[in-house]
């Protein structure tokens, strides 16, 4: 559909686009260091269409390790985020030049946007404007992301509401997001989210290290990764900012999956 407009004879008439624009460069290079602490390498020339070779690449070099799970949170977080658009530079992620939104008319209201244009051109109507086309992308992109907020918001406050009865038990998680401040992590028994704050880690002052994604004691010189497997407990829940308080317990990082399985824990 999206072809068919772009390609009209006597030039491409306004039309709703879904676009995806090329990576952030810096992330891309965060990226390629974090992939590189975990001994792959994410190799490309310069060129921007030499990228999405390069992340396939590691992507079959990383699949069933340890680090998968994490290196392609952090691929997908390198990305752009896709919007409505009647500027049609196509969809970086999917690899198109000419793409839209066409087939969900039952949730989406940029798909009947896209039909009622459809029907317009078909019928030789002339070309719609393309401010007004524009302004309801723009909106229509807006509330997407007010959605997918909103959709956000109340997984956190079902899931802080749960771990609400778990407060002072002990779980096994994943660590996977950090920031200068916070270190986020996922319980793995039953995917809830919770955060240890920097200045909350037992016996040290942490400094964090933004190009490896760890922190470190600058004292004892103990290091938490991403893609760590940490034991931490449930310190309490706060409802009303759906949050999950969680702390290092005394075992602290585990043993990787290999070790483990040798170990007969897993």
């Amino acid at each position: 559909v999206a072809a068919w407009v772009s390609h009209r004879k006597g030039g491409a008439p306004p039309f709703v686009y879904r676009i995806h624009d090329l990576p952030d460069p810096e992330k891309v290079a965060q990226l390629r260091v974090l992939a590189k602490s975990f001994g792959h390498d994410l190799k490309t020339d310069g060129r921007p269409e030499e990228l999405p070779k390069a992340i396939n690449k590691l992507m079959r070099e990383i699949k069933g390790t340890e680090e998968e799970n994490i290196l392609k949170q952090v691929t997908i977080r390198t990305m752009s985020k896709a919007i409505y658009s009647t500027d049609n530079i196509g969809h970086y992620g999917l690899a198109f030049d000419d793409y839209t939104h066409f087939t969900s008319p039952i949730r989406r209201y940029p798909d009947l946007m896209v039909h009622r244009a459809m029907a317009h051109y078909l019928a030789d109507g002339k070309p719609l404007d393309k401010g007004k086309l524009e302004l309801s992308c723009v909106h229509s992109s807006q509330m997407e992301k007010r959605a997918a907020d909103a959709e956000r918001a109340s997984i956190k406050y079902k899931q802080a509401e749960y771990m609400l009865s778990l407060v002072v038990q002990t779980f096994e998680v994943l660590f996977t997001v950090l920031t200068a401040w916070i270190m986020y992590l996922r319980i793995i028994a039953n995917k809830c989210e919770g955060m240890i704050s920097l200045r909350d880690l037992p016996g040290d002052n942490y400094s964090f290290d933004q190009e490896h994604y760890t922190v470190t004691g600058q004292r004892t010189g103990r290091r938490f990764r991403l893609g760590d497997v940490l034991e931490v407990m449930v310190r309490g829940v706060d409802m009303e900012k759906r949050v999950i308080d969680l702390s290092i317990a005394d075992g602290g990082v585990l043993p990787d999956p290999a070790e483990r399985s040798r170990r007969g824990q897993w």
